[in-house]
């Protein structure tokens, strides 16, 4: 795969034409449900959301906020609720308490209609790529256009094309997802993911089972969407030098609880010695201008 941050394509003509994509919808339901208007503050915000499984707490009390364009890196060991937080968003989990704000509506309380709502806006890069596996590298990054309608197919193949040649797709369009390398897939789910035009783009552990490079380059992709396309990201990772790369904001998750929620600056230099603990335990020191 070709590196994005070398020689990048300019991403002006695809937001255009993406722009192309939200056409006027024809239930009446969906456009009452769409905001007129963007509601101020931050576009995503957790007011002390609690949920367990089989009576053992995964989050407990935890807030926070994601200002519009801005990137929020999940931190934290594994099993202690990181992705469990994205689920919440997506809607695919209902907290056992607490509140969960999208453009200022609360999401908690909606059933899967209005929840396909937030969906439109909110989009999902799963671990796993969650590609159709039966379906061409082609095939799976059309297919949010194809759902969506009000696109001709010339519209939705010089679309496609641009997608995945912003991932750097280009050599495999006709393989399968089985023939793909994890990193391969992860790229090519982004390309999807941008597809539904999103305006919030989650990433749930990006690097995990790739190799250094391939790592730099997709974080070189998440932080191209934000500064030319101003997507705003949820990342979730345990990668410390990942997250130093793309946060503007860290949020720690330790034993259930929002250890720390705040630049990323003032989450190296922290006293805390648990925080010092996760970072020594994976031995990063990163420099701090």
């Amino acid at each position: 795969m070709s590196d994005p941050s070398s020689q990048p394509e300019p991403l002006e003509p695809l937001a255009d034409e993406l722009e192309e994509l939200d056409p006027t919808p024809d239930d009446a339901e969906e456009t009452a449900a769409a905001p007129t208007e963007t509601p101020p503050g931050p576009i995503i915000v957790f007011n002390h959301v609690n949920i367990g499984f089989n009576d053992r707490p995964v989050l407990e009390d935890v807030s926070f906020t994601v200002d519009r364009g801005q990137t929020l890196c999940i931190l934290g060991r594994s099993g202690v609720g990181k992705s469990v937080s994205l689920r919440l968003l997506m809607g695919f989990l209902k907290p056992d308490s607490g509140s969960i704000l999208v453009e200022g509506r609360e999401i908690t309380d909606l059933d899967e209609e209005g929840m396909r709502a937030v969906r439109k806006r909110i989009t999902m890069v799963f671990q796993n790529g969650a590609l159709f596996d039966s379906l061409s590298v082609r095939e799976n990054v059309a297919f949010p256009l194809r759902e969506r309608g009000g696109l001709a197919d010339d519209q939705v193949d010089q679309i496609v094309n641009r997608l995945i040649g912003l991932v750097g797709a280009e050599d495999v369009t006709e393989n399968l997802p089985a023939s793909l390398s994890t990193g391969r897939k992860r790229a090519v789910a982004i390309a999807r993911a941008l597809a539904a035009q999103p305006e919030v783009v989650l990433y749930d552990e990006p690097t995990t089972m790739v190799d250094p490079l391939i790592a730099r380059r997709l974080g070189n992709l998440i932080q191209r969407l934000k500064r030319q396309l101003g997507f705003t990201s949820i990342v979730v990772t345990h990668d410390v030098r990942f997250a130093e790369s793309l946060a503007d904001t860290v949020l720690f998750l330790d034993q259930c609880r929002a250890r720390y929620f705040g630049p990323l600056a003032g989450f190296v230099t922290s006293a805390d010695p648990d925080i010092q603990e996760f970072l020594a335990l994976d031995a990063y020191i990163l420099p701090l201008e």
